[in-house]
């Protein structure tokens, strides 16, 4: 038994067709069987309204911070945010599995079908392992003491083994560049193998400061947690820059936020690790700074972009919808086309699931969903809602 779809609009994930005359069709598992013109499609073929698109690929979250929604004021600032996660992280167990059994669940409404996960424990382990929607679960190693480097490798591998033991694929990838010494960045690297990494990025203007010069409100934020910075020297060159020779052996990439890349940066990148991905999370970028990725700079470079939620620490829904309403607001000369290639096709690309999901292409399995209200002009507004079909 095959499932047919009609809309006015289908998305093929990487090109918006007219659609009023073509129907997609699934097998009763959601795998794609062909597009074909309506007079070709038989009998029971639904009508549907909107545009019909691929599942949504959310290529950065912290599901295990979930518990934590509408517990940190908005607006705060990196280094506020950075202090308060650490003390509220630590509360029942049952509190936080209830939460992330909520946030997956809105996640899978809201027409998401893939996740790559930030992981700093086995908090996610048992929702994961239902594999109700797909995960690439980046455990993340940070520290600032460069003698203590081999532990924090040995703790990862602990944690990524026991996902992999469950079927859930996890690499050991770098928090930050400035959360990171070089001696551990040095180990991780040769952990990388044919993973996909991600790295939160240049999320402020700080982090490029404090690489460049060893100045600026980094050396408050060292203070306070009583951290020795005499390992330190300054680069001379941005956070990136500084930190990409170290990791430029991983198979893909993720760099997540953004917010104060320069051009010379995204150029570094494309030259020394061309299979990036940058993650654009500007409701997160919203919330914890006000701040905007340079989304124009990064389109006129001919980047590869994705699309994120962060986590509800740092975010009011995890929606990638309403993440490209935010685009669209601030960047209305922006193609809905485009957009959607990032929530789709790159997303899938960059967690390496692109086999299976990302298009409507013959044998995949991407999930389907419908995107309505559009205003006249095609582009997303207020309104503008996403419900998942299969």
């Amino acid at each position: 038994m095959y499932q047919k779809f009609q809309a006015p609009q289908i998305f093929t994930g990487s090109e918006l067709i007219e659609g009023s005359d073509m129907v997609l069709v699934a097998d009763e598992q959601g795998v794609i069987q062909e597009l074909v013109p309506i007079m070709e499609a038989g009998e029971a073929v639904q009508k549907v309204d909107g545009i019909l698109c691929p599942g949504f690929i959310n290529a950065h979250c912290h599901l295990e911070l979930s518990h934590l929604k509408g517990m940190i004021p908005p607006k705060t600032g990196l280094q506020e945010f950075v202090k308060q996660i650490v003390g509220l992280r630590k509360v029942e167990d049952a509190i936080i599995q209830e939460a992330i059994e909520a946030a997956e669940n809105e996640m899978y409404h809201n027409g998401i079908v893939a996740v790559g996960d930030i992981c700093n424990t086995l908090d996610t382990l048992n929702t994961k392992a239902k594999h109700k929607l797909a995960y690439y679960s980046f455990v993340e190693l940070y520290d600032l003491d460069p003698t203590r480097a081999q532990d924090k490798i040995n703790a990862g591998i602990i944690i990524q083994n026991t996902f992999e033991q469950n079927c859930i694929r996890a690499s050991l990838v770098p928090h930050a560049p400035y959360s990171c010494t070089f001696a551990l960045l040095k180990l991780l690297a040769t952990h990388f193998g044919s993973h996909t990494i991600s790295m939160h990025n240049q999320e402020t203007e700080a982090e490029n400061e404090f690489f460049k010069t060893k100045t600026g409100d980094f050396l408050g934020m060292y203070e306070r947690t009583k951290v020795s910075l005499d390992f330190f020297h300054a680069t001379n060159k941005s956070s990136l820059q500084s930190v990409l020779p170290k990791l430029n052996q991983a198979a893909a990439f993720i760099l997540v936020h953004n917010s104060f890349t320069s051009t010379a940066d995204i150029q570094e990148v494309q030259q020394q690790m061309p299979n990036t991905f940058w993650c654009l999370c500007p409701n997160a970028n919203q919330y914890i700074e006000s701040a905007m990725p340079p989304i124009a700079l990064l389109s006129a470079q001919k980047a590869k972009i994705v699309i994120g939620t962060d986590s509800y620490a740092s975010n009011w829904s995890l929606n990638l919808l309403d993440e490209l309403k935010t685009i669209q607001l601030h960047h209305p000369e922006i193609q809905l086309a485009e957009m959607l290639s990032w929530a789709t096709y790159n997303g899938a690309c960059a967690l390496q699931m692109d086999k299976h999901l990302g298009s409507f292409t013959k044998g995949k399995k991407p999930g389907i969903v419908t995107i309505n209200g559009l205003d006249e002009q095609g582009k997303l507004n207020k309104t503008s809602s996403i419900k998942r079909l299969i």
